[in-house]
């Protein structure tokens, strides 16, 4: 009930708390920041000028409450290099990417995992502009370079162009396990329809014993111990989630794909019971090639 009450009226709260005791339970934090944005959390990025180690909660303008992602969800970023990040900060605010790393004393690793996860750009602008500045702290700048943000960097400055849509949020499922940007099935969509391929929230649509054709990305595979080798598979585009049901026969023929696919199209049988759907999957394909680099690392089995 204590959750249930929580998650009902302090989305905000009860998000910020799951995300803190990570790793944990049958959710990844992709799905608890969609959830919360969702339902009307404002999420905000991770940032080197206002995360701590753990998410917290900010105060909007009109006093509802937002989430800002902390530290910890930035993949190879050492817990002693965060602490002396917010310790260094809580003294002044940082000036720049060098004033950072000077006065945190981070290293390439700790400096490369903030620029990957786009914390840095409060203080150097695009992903990019940040791994530039990284590689800087750690050499004399050029004459006619300079390293502050916006400034003219002079005649001979490299073409730094801003990363695609597509890079970031490669970056941000690289880097943070989850974006803030659109789902990479929202830049797929049209090649996905042109296959005949329907998103969740048509699938959700569908009536009982539909024959259904759908792709996502797979969040999570589960096989309990208790299920007689079946597999549950959540798949997940950029309008919902589909819960597939794979029976051993199925999954024993079609091992490959139900293992290794990132994206996953199914075919299979609409399942509608006490208000609770399930595609029963006939036919499993490995769609990961659509993706290039728009990869994203599932749960397995957890």
């Amino acid at each position: 009930y204590d959750s249930a009450w929580l998650k009902c009226y302090e989305p905000a709260a009860f998000t910020c708390a799951l995300l803190n005791s990570q790793p944990m339970g049958f959710y990844a934090p992709a799905q608890l920041v969609r959830d919360a944005r969702a339902h009307g959390v404002e999420v905000r990025p991770v940032d080197t000028c206002a995360s701590g180690w753990d998410s917290t909660l900010e105060r909007r303008a009109d006093g509802e409450p937002a989430l800002r992602l902390g530290l910890r969800v930035v993949k190879s970023l050492s817990q002693s290099g965060a602490d002396r990040l917010v310790a260094a900060r809580a003294e002044r605010p940082f000036a720049s990417v060098q004033d950072l790393a000077t006065r945190a004393a981070l290293d390439r690793g700790d400096l490369e995992a903030l620029a990957s996860a786009g914390a840095l750009a409060s203080l150097s602008g695009n992903r990019h502009l940040a791994f530039w500045q990284v590689a800087a702290t750690e050499r004399p700048v050029p004459l006619g370079f300079a390293t502050a943000r916006g400034a003219d960097l002079g005649e001979g400055r490299p073409l730094i162009t801003a990363p695609s849509e597509a890079e970031c949020i490669a970056a941000d499922y690289a880097s943070l396990g989850l974006t803030l940007g659109r789902h990479p099935l929202a830049l797929l969509r049209a090649r996905l329809a042109a296959a005949g391929l329907s998103p969740a929230s048509e699938v959700a649509r569908a009536a009982n014993g539909a024959s259904v054709r759908t792709a996502g990305i797979v969040l999570m595979r589960q096989r309990p111990s208790t299920a007689s080798g079946v597999t549950f598979v959540t798949l997940e585009d950029e309008s919902g989630q589909v819960n597939v049901i794979v029976w051993e026969r199925v999954g024993s023929a079609q091992r490959r794909a139900l293992i290794e696919s990132r994206l996953l199209e199914v075919h299979g049988e609409l399942q509608q019971q006490d208000g609770v759907t399930h595609l029963i999957a006939r036919r499993l394909i490995d769609r990961s090639s659509l993706l290039g680099e728009l990869l994203t690392r599932s749960r397995d089995f957890h």
